[in-house]
């Protein structure tokens, strides 16, 4: 049985639907996003959960940076084939950028895991494409993938912007 999801168009490549639930989920792990950059917003500068927000804000960027990088361990692995050490090595960069952005300044911090963020999804689209990823979830991603980018900006143009020194 073909399972095709119903955004396909007749000129684009059948691709398989997402599962049930994951548009939800995916919006869903917007929310910590939103809710912490509004925490920031919202708590003065100094104020003991201000500094919490921001921890909050930056480990979550790090764990679904994380989280970016393991999905493509699971294409490699439930698809071997020539692409698939790629996919493994390229799988890790997001962890590793995203546990670096911990020990940074937090502005240096947001715009980093904005750049890795933007650059994952890049790679996704250009790189690895729909063929391994199909289009369902490229589209998902980066509508994803631009909500989470505007958060991180509003985070640093307001909020983090004000901290200083």
């Amino acid at each position: 049985m073909d399972d095709v999801n119903s955004r396909s168009g007749p000129q684009e490549a059948r691709t398989p639907a997402l599962p049930p639930g994951t548009d939800a989920l995916g919006y869903g792990g917007l929310l910590p996003f939103a809710l912490l950059t509004a925490a920031l917003w919202a708590l003065e500068p100094g104020h003991r959960l201000h500094g919490l927000a921001l921890t909050g804000l930056l480990a979550y960027g790090a764990v679904i940076l994380s989280f970016l990088g393991a999905v493509h361990w699971g294409f490699a692995l439930s698809r071997p084939d020539a692409r698939a050490p790629l996919l493994l090595a390229l799988g890790v960069v997001p962890a590793l950028v995203g546990a670096a952005t911990l020990a940074m300044r937090p502005e240096t911090a947001l715009v980093t895991q904005m750049i890795a963020f933007g650059a994952v999804w890049l790679y996704e689209h250009r790189v690895v494409g729909v063929g391994v990823l199909g289009k369902p979830y490229l589209d998902l991603r980066r509508t994803l993938t631009i909500a989470v980018l505007g958060i991180l900006l509003f985070a640093l143009l307001g909020p983090v912007s004000r901290l200083g020194g």
